[in-house]
């Protein structure tokens, strides 16, 4: 077995006899080094974004200090949910190497497939209001800001 997806299904396992979240661990790897791990707190934290990956990003981020984690490897032991894939995205780490998949996921219990069918609903431009309500309000207020951020000569874009 990989060691960093050892190291990922091991903090899984332990969470299984925390009871602060579900058996999801994580582990972020730079240069053949370890800089961040996590796993799921949800129920610990009261926190519905406290999953795995989340943890670990967070972890890694503050051991770097940056929030761009370019050139480091993600080692989840499941298939990420859409939050995380966008976390993982949006953090600039382009592998992950996942143990169980998102099927198995479901079959515990943790069902993702909702959130997928409904982005991919949202990219078709049919929202389905069933899930979340999403309406454009005041925009013509709210762009000033953005307009503003685009003049700025010191912006930093993320």
């Amino acid at each position: 077995m990989n060691k960093y997806m050892e190291i990922a299904k091991k903090l899984s396992e332990d969470n299984l006899k925390t009871n602060v979240g579900g058996p999801f661990g994580a582990c972020i790897v730079k240069d053949g080094k370890i800089i961040g791990k996590g796993s799921n707190h949800v129920l610990s934290n009261n926190d519905p974004t406290a999953h795995a990956e989340i943890m670990a990003i967070r972890d890694a981020c503050k051991n770097l200090n940056t929030y761009d984690l370019s050139g480091c490897e993600f080692y989840v032991s499941c298939y990420p949910c859409p939050m995380c894939l966008s976390a993982i995205i949006w953090s600039n780490i382009k592998k992950v190497y996942y143990g169980n998949t998102k099927e198995d996921a479901a079959n515990i219990g943790f069902r993702d497939d909702f959130i997928y069918s409904y982005i991919k609903k949202l990219i078709e431009k049919d929202d389905d209001k069933s899930v979340l309500e999403l309406e454009s309000m005041d925009r013509e207020e709210t762009i000033k800001t953005f307009n503003s951020f685009l003049k700025k000569s010191d912006k930093i874009i993320y």
